[in-house]
């Protein structure tokens, strides 16, 4: 990759709508050569997707919690099979498995605190490989982003 694809990308990772004629105008290279980037950059990986990000708010899940997750056992098997739970978790946003004291990290988001407490009940309190769980409540949302250049 060189200094054109990092302009490229971080055009994109900004706004995925952008046309390759709007890129071109910005990088210096014409439209096609912009296409062609774009497609090397997707089919290496680089850009694993595009996606929309929407508003919890306006989507009536308001309420964003940190999740540190501590497992009793942490073998491949247990580790995967929870793994797999938080994959299938339509509430779990993000999940991280992690170095230090907990096992797990999840960005947890819900309507409120009722349907937080069902989330509990079901993924953590129902499971028996879950050792224990601490929550933080997010009271601002002060910067999201998924950008990485």
């Amino acid at each position: 990759m060189d200094d054109k694809d990092h302009d490229i990308l971080r055009l994109i990772q900004s706004n995925a709508q952008l046309t390759a004629e709007a890129i071109s105008q910005e990088v210096g290279l014409s439209a096609p050569a912009v296409q062609k980037r774009l497609k090397k950059l997707r089919d290496t990986g680089v850009i694993e997707k595009e996606i929309a990000i929407l508003s919890p708010a306006r989507l009536g899940r308001e309420m964003t919690v940190i999740v540190q997750v501590v497992l009793e056992r942490e073998s491949r098997m247990h580790l995967d099979a929870f793994k797999r739970k938080m994959c299938k978790a339509p509430q779990v946003q993000q999940c991280y498995y992690t170095t230090g004291e907990a096992d797990f990290i999840l960005m947890v988001i819900v309507k409120d605190i009722k349907e937080y407490e069902a989330f509990t009940q079901e993924y953590f309190f129902d499971e028996s490989n879950v050792s224990r769980f601490t929550s933080s409540v997010v009271m601002d949302r002060v910067k999201v982003s998924l950008d990485i250049i």
